[in-house]
């Protein structure tokens, strides 16, 4: 079977058993890299960039090594081939249980239970949820709905597309590592550097790729673009800015302002100010775009996979 048709039928087997399994509840492979990346920062840690680029050297190539030899094993056997590359996907995309998170958030306030609406959104993000009232956790809901469906979904189909198994275990890991050590912190500012930078030239595909279909499976694609074209590049992040632009005119609302994150308050611009406030509402209405964003990621890169690989013979 052609690698093409082998990523086609894997991503497809992987995003369905995450749509219906979700993440296992223990022994998630991303866990255990994260542990196993934690040990490798104990040893090499130095308020360094040198030390930082050598962290994340190890820790994304060997994710990348491991994708390799494991594809590399089954490559006689197209079940196999096919198999391998489902499991790997199941196993580093996120959307379901991004979906849960944020559901089980947006219930939690349309039952008026604000206290538990903040005990459950450091699941989903890290924001200060003791500084948000239920229309600011709304907003943080929303918000890491837009990021991480270009984060845990998109990008890593994006770059099974390009790399296969090694690309699907690469990105991933990458995104973890970015958010270990990537933020702007006393013991990280010059450690994370280069995990940072790296993910931002890993994710920049992908985030373009999602705001184009947030554009297009949205409510409102003019006000999707307009927002996109208007407010993205003041965001600080090169790829959230797009994304989080994009979902905010796609819903018709305002997003960014004024947040909070580990006692640091931050002033971020707002994206798409011609919309209204968040609600409770548009947390259900951002899941569901967050859904067929995924779908058509899906469809996209296989067609991609499949196009490259047809003009290739």
């Amino acid at each position: 079977m052609r690698a093409d048709r082998v990523f086609a039928y894997g991503a497809a087997a992987g995003l369905l058993g995450d749509l219906l399994l979700g993440d296992p509840r223990r022994g998630h492979p991303v866990a255990a890299f994260g542990r196993a990346a934690g040990a490798v920062e104990r040893v090499l840690w130095r308020d360094h960039r040198g030390w930082g680029a050598l962290h994340a050297l190890v820790c994304a190539g060997g994710a990348v090594g491991i994708g390799a030899v494991a594809a590399f094993a089954v490559r006689r056997s197209p079940a196999a081939s096919v198999a391998v590359t489902a499991a790997a996907t199941w196993a580093v995309v996120g959307g379901t249980s991004l979906a849960r998170e944020a559901q089980s958030i947006g219930r939690a306030l349309e039952s008026g239970d604000v206290e538990a609406a903040r005990a459950r959104l450091p699941h989903l993000c890290g924001r200060d949820p003791q500084a948000l009232d239920a229309d600011g956790i709304a907003r943080a809901v929303v918000e890491s709905v837009a990021e991480n469906t270009s984060d845990a979904v998109v990008g890593v189909l994006v770059w099974g597309a390009v790399g296969g198994v090694p690309g699907l275990l690469g990105f991933r890991a990458v995104n973890t590592l970015d958010a270990m050590v990537g933020h702007r912190s006393p013991t990280y500012r010059r450690y994370g550097w280069a995990s940072a930078r790296l993910d931002d030239v890993a994710g920049w595909p992908g985030a373009r790729l999602t705001a184009v279909l947030a554009t297009v499976a949205g409510g409102d694609p003019r006000g999707a673009v307009r927002a996109w074209r208007a407010d993205a590049g003041a965001h600080p992040s090169p790829n959230a800015g797009p994304v989080e632009a994009s979902f905010a005119g796609a819903l018709g609302v305002r997003l960014g302002g004024t947040l909070s994150y580990g006692g640091r308050v931050e002033h971020r611009p707002v994206l798409n100010r011609e919309g209204r406030a968040v609600a409770v509402p548009d947390i259900e209405r951002a899941v569901r775009l967050s859904r067929r964003v995924g779908l058509l990621a899906l469809g996209v890169s296989v067609a991609a996979r499949l196009m490259v690989k047809g003009h290739g013979k």
